[in-house]
């Protein structure tokens, strides 16, 4: 069976996730795909490696395995559409974010294929995400998740013109303390990148789902346009030099992020 993830363990109350950064396709299932498809140009590319400065924070880190493609990690696995009336992409994508088609004809996945893929690659990517939540509860009192993500910088489909650079997500205030939001979103607001909260991107069903602020779990989401950190055509290479130049103000957020937690407000 194919992997499903990297989990590794943290002493922070922290986590840190990174659904769409994963890039494999089983054999089985890359033959019935397109060449656009095969391309994966709507993974986050490289965001763990932007983010490689977290473990030493003392957060845990979760990277699946799957590209988005396979299963996608931040859809509701009901189906449910992310952004009702808006143009979504679904739990088990059937088009690109171009919409080209990701499937040769005759070759979508139907639903019992769909609910197998849950099975294997989304349930326990999830299992992991409730698990470390209850365990960093238990540990501090408080769990603090941060959903990481970036994306092109213009995609018509989703969004007019050019996507702003930090996209700070908080389920409109309903994830997370609204101290926490605030403090969050003046080091992105302050470090000379545009920024918005709450706009196109308002967390995915991650945040959305176990962030219980009541509960003391808070869960955040940044969209990331990706031209600071990477090159957005193929082969999508990143960018030392640029990803330096974000890397400070990441820094700062996650320890902002960190900072919220270690102070135990619940």
């Amino acid at each position: 069976m194919s992997q499903a993830f990297t989990f590794r363990l943290g002493d922070a109350p922290l986590l840190v996730s990174f659904p769409h950064d994963g890039t494999g396709i089983p054999a089985e299932i890359a033959a019935r795909m397109t060449d656009a498809a095969l391309a994966r140009p709507d993974t986050d590319w490289h965001v763990s490696r932007l983010y490689d400065f977290v473990s030493e924070l003392g957060a845990s880190t979760l990277r699946p395995e799957m590209s988005r493609y396979v299963v996608d990690l931040n859809r509701d696995p009901t189906g449910a559409a992310l952004y009702a009336g808006a143009d979504n992409t679904g739990l088990v994508p059937t088009t690109t974010f171009d919409r080209e088609p990701i499937y040769q004809p005759g070759n979508e996945p139907d639903a019992v294929e769909i609910a197998e893929r849950v099975e294997r690659w989304f349930s326990p990517y999830h299992a992991v995400i409730q698990g470390e939540i209850e365990r960093l509860l238990d540990a501090h009192g408080i769990a603090v998740l941060f959903d990481a993500h970036s994306i092109r910088s213009e995609v018509p489909r989703f969004f007019d013109g050019v996507l702003p650079d930090l996209n700070l997500g908080t389920a409109s205030g309903k994830s997370a303390d609204e101290l926490l939001a605030r403090r969050a979103f003046e080091v992105l607001s302050s470090s000379g990148f545009t920024a918005v909260r709450d706009a196109r991107f308002k967390g995915g069903y991650i945040t959305r789902h176990y962030g219980q602020p009541e509960r003391g779990v808070h869960a955040v989401q940044l969209e990331l346009s990706q031209k600071n950190y990477m090159h957005e055509a193929p082969p999508y290479d990143f960018d030392e030099a640029r990803a330096n130049g974000l890397r400070p103000m990441l820094q700062r957020f996650v320890e902002a992020l960190l900072d919220f937690a270690r102070q135990g407000r619940r």
